[in-house]
């Protein structure tokens, strides 16, 4: 029996043991069914149970408020790059977006098909180390949404505030930072991510969008990508990514409460980032208010003590803290399933080869 490694990738990433141990117990035979939930037609009864509790459980756990539909998708956060505009330019044909990371970057430049597009603010001048501050007077009070990606997993920082877009709806591309904290969704239009880094296993979407931006889409907008389309049919158009979203429902179940789990997510954070701002050998180049409670970014000063570093902590057990190929270095991505005890060790692991090298 291979022991298992703490894991450290930004996604798939790693989820909790119990609902491993939960879903091992249940693949031959779901609550009597006498199938596997994998098995099951999505229009069976027992699916559409684990469906409706899923949503519920978001709706609760997330404290979504009833005038928001909650969508279960495919295509990751990448498809709805395009989705966003397609269904949202539809008064002035134009956005403003915040270029804070690679995703926000792709997200603007899919954007940029579909209408006029302007970057209100970037921090690609500093290798996407900080977020820009920005105000009210920075949007155009004309655009039809302005947006944002909240945690930027590649570059280890996170918007330590909600900027203010008046009266412009705001969407914010959440995949890495979601329920690992509370967040006001009503201060938003739209908030979506990739469900593979906190919330189940890769295949999910999940998109919560205010019902009044529903409904008004481009007519060329394809079926599967059309929000009203997705809520009429209860995210049932098509057969939904089924696994991930009793995965989902698992995961919900045991988060339970999102105060726990910030409390949890900023001590494990707290204990890395301590041991990285007072080691001689390792540091961190995001600005301090902007830090990502998710994904944890550090290099040494040379890319040669990098490579080792990540191999022989591959070898102590310690995998995937290889940083984004973009940017090289490390990244330890300390989502909501790794446990304290696997930060704590890493930490161990660091000071060791500090010393050793």
């Amino acid at each position: 029996q291979m022991a298992r490694v703490f894991n450290f990738s930004a996604g798939p990433s790693m989820l909790p043991e119990s609902v491993l141990s939960r879903a091992a117990a249940e693949i031959m035979d779901y609550h009597g069914s006498g199938q596997s939930v994998m098995e099951m037609s999505h229009r069976s009864k027992v699916f559409e149970e684990i469906m409706d509790e899923a949503q519920n459980l978001f709706r609760s756990v997330l404290s979504v408020p009833d005038n928001y539909d909650i969508l279960f998708l495919q295509g990751g956060a990448s498809t709805q790059f395009a989705a966003i505009p397609l269904n949202l330019l539809n008064g002035s044909g134009k956005a403003d977006y915040m270029l804070t990371g690679q995703f926000s970057t792709k997200a603007y430049k899919e954007a940029c098909k579909y209408g006029d597009i302007r970057v209100v603010a970037s921090s690609k001048d500093k290798t996407f180390s900080y977020i820009p501050e920005v105000t009210r007077e920075d949007f155009d009070p004309e655009a039809d949404y302005a947006y944002i990606c909240l945690n930027n997993t590649i570059y280890g920082t996170k918007f330590p505030y909600i900027p203010d877009t008046g009266d412009v709806p705001l969407v914010a591309d959440v995949s890495s930072c979601f329920l690992s904290e509370p967040l006001d969704v009503s201060k938003f239009g739209i908030v979506y991510g990739g469900a593979q880094k906190n919330v189940a296993p890769a295949g999910l979407t999940i998109v919560i969008v205010r019902k009044d931006l529903v409904g008004k889409s481009r007519d060329i907008t394809p079926a599967m990508l059309d929000y009203k389309n997705m809520a009429d049919n209860d995210s049932m158009y098509n057969t939904p990514p089924c696994w991930s979203i009793y995965m989902c429902k698992l995961v919900l179940e045991w988060i339970e409460k999102l105060e726990e789990m910030k409390r949890r997510n900023e001590a494990k954070a707290k204990i890395l980032y301590d041991f990285i701002d007072s080691s001689k050998m390792f540091s961190n180049p995001v600005r301090h208010c902007d830090r990502s409670l998710m994904n944890v970014t550090f290099v040494t000063e040379s890319d040669e003590l990098n490579a080792r570093f990540v191999s022989e902590a591959a070898e102590a057990g310690f995998v995937n803290l290889k940083g984004h190929r973009s940017v090289g270095g490390m990244r330890a991505s300390i989502y909501n399933a790794m446990p304290v005890e696997g930060v704590e060790q890493l930490v161990d692991f660091m000071k060791e080869f500090e010393k050793n090298n």
